[in-house]
């Protein structure tokens, strides 16, 4: 935990030469098999450790975190390093600036070790889009560690790491650390700075951490959290209140038109989960969230029809891949991004721009949009009755590699459970339930700025819940 770093940290029982070292042994030794990292930047990395220990030795860190390693989202800019959203599209780019989080890390002394894979532009739900390669999960490496932050997930979940950046959009954060066995946060809307997070759905896009405990996603969370002036859409301070509550003052909801359709596993997780819980907070009762079953649909439209927008600056001239024997503009355009493009991010530019485009505006992004509103309208009158809700982060644990890569709907289906606080934009966080063999995550979504008590709730099912780590 960091926690327990930073007390050996302070104590020079390790230095961050040496923790850097750890890692990079720990990389070294599994990741061609396991391949969370796209590119490890260990020149830059090793001299950002021995900056670390100077400062320590001087009794000068940054914080209690300095000299930390941590791993950063391939669709996170930072200063001079490539990054390249697993697409060929953008395939040796370097950043000119760095991402507001990192600036907030690097201020803490934290030391990004590198690049994690993802699913292409973040579009996907098992990191096999990547255009690079194919991450593993490493409690079983014939299965996927969910997308599209899987790579950050497997990079923990390794133990090459003690936390990693993702980002989510309708689950990429909760459904890989729900299948890898972690702690994982997507935050309220705009309490996270996206400036240098490359877009995919601007309206849904957030950052977040993953991590083996509640407690050092929480540590991350605030070290990242906060206003910033560089992106408009990121809340005032005065937003975030400290959660002053009691656990045993909590009234716990769930949905049990939710729970159609899980696999057993999840399940009997679920009902082990909430049956522990009504021993601990003040009241469980059922709510209603009848527009979640429109979350799917309307998530796919929302979210391609701004990644078409959003991805419409990767043409070959503006940005990314360019052409070689184009004869005129248009074929520029088209054979760029024919050939920098994956199937899955062309798959969805054609569905956003159809939906966007004259004449089905109305009748598809529109009602959409509409139906989001009647998603957000049933959270806020859930909250009226009920301080937290409890699901499944997914609805079966991790399934194998490429058993839904050929039926792109039943892979979208994965984000079930996890696309409605994307659209509603509250707070949701995936902790470990129960499980006799495969990890299985546990959600617990609140109203909007209530992360405080989702990590209290959470630190209490992840107590009752040891998890096993994995072995490889």
């Amino acid at each position: 935990m960091l926690t327990d770093l930073a007390r050996d940290l302070a104590a020079k029982k390790i230095s961050p030469v040496e923790l850097l070292n750890q890692s990079l042994a720990a990389v070294d030794k599994h990741d061609n098999t396991i391949k969370a990292f796209l590119a490890v930047e260990r020149d830059e990395a090793l001299a950002a450790a021995k900056k670390s220990a100077e400062r320590i030795s001087q009794g000068k860190a940054l914080s209690p975190y300095d000299g930390v390693p941590i791993g950063i989202k391939d669709n996170i800019v930072t200063l001079g390093r490539v990054t390249q959203c697993a697409s060929k599209i953008l395939e040796g780019f370097v950043s000119p600036y760095s991402a507001t989080v990192i600036e907030k890390l690097q201020a803490l002394g934290f030391v990004t070790l590198g690049r994690l894979n993802m699913d292409e532009f973040a579009m996907g739900s098992s990191t096999e889009n990547s255009a690079f390669q194919i991450t593993k999960n490493p409690f079983d490496t014939s299965r996927a560690p969910g997308g599209s932050s899987g790579g950050s997930a497997a990079a923990v979940a390794a133990g090459y790491l003690p936390v990693t950046l993702g980002s989510d959009t309708g689950g990429s954060i909760r459904q890989p650390a729900a299948f890898c066995g972690l702690a994982g946060l997507k935050p309220t809307y705009g309490t996270v700075s996206r400036y240098g997070l490359v877009a995919f759905a601007s309206s849904l896009d957030q950052i977040g951490p993953l991590a083996h405990s509640v407690d050092d996603v929480a540590i991350v969370h605030n070290a990242i959290k906060g206003h910033d002036a560089k992106d408009s859409t990121t809340m005032p301070d005065a937003a975030y209140t400290k959660w002053a509550g009691k656990l045993e003052d909590i009234r716990l909801g769930y949905d049990a038109a939710l729970l159609e359709g899980l696999s057993a596993e999840v399940r009997a997780s679920f009902d082990q989960t909430l049956s522990f819980l009504k021993g601990k907070v003040k009241s469980v009762a059922a709510v209603s969230l009848p527009n979640q079953k429109y979350g799917i649909p309307v998530y796919y439209l929302v979210a391609t029809s701004e990644a078409s927008a959003n991805l419409a600056r990767f043409d070959g001239v503006r940005f990314g891949h360019r052409c070689k024997d184009a004869k005129s503009l248009a074929e520029l355009y088209e054979k760029s991004r024919t050939e920098g493009f994956g199937a899955e991010v062309k798959r969805r530019i054609l569905l956003g721009t159809y939906a966007l485009s004259s004449g089905y505006y109305d009748a598809f992004y529109g009602k959409a949009q509409a139906v989001r509103a009647l998603i957000q309208k049933d959270y806020q009158e859930a909250f009226e009755k009920v301080d937290a809700i409890l699901m499944p982060a997914t609805p079966s644990p991790a399934f194998k590699i490429g058993e839904k890569t050929a039926d792109p709907v039943q892979m979208y289906l994965s984000d079930a459970l996890t696309v409605g606080a994307s659209l509603a934009g509250i707070p949701a966080l995936s902790v470990p339930g129960p499980t006799t063999d495969l990890p299985i995550g546990m959600q617990l979504q609140g109203p909007n700025f209530s992360e405080e008590m989702l990590f209290a709730l959470g630190r209490l099912v992840e107590a009752e819940f040891p998890q096993r780590r994995a072995v490889l």
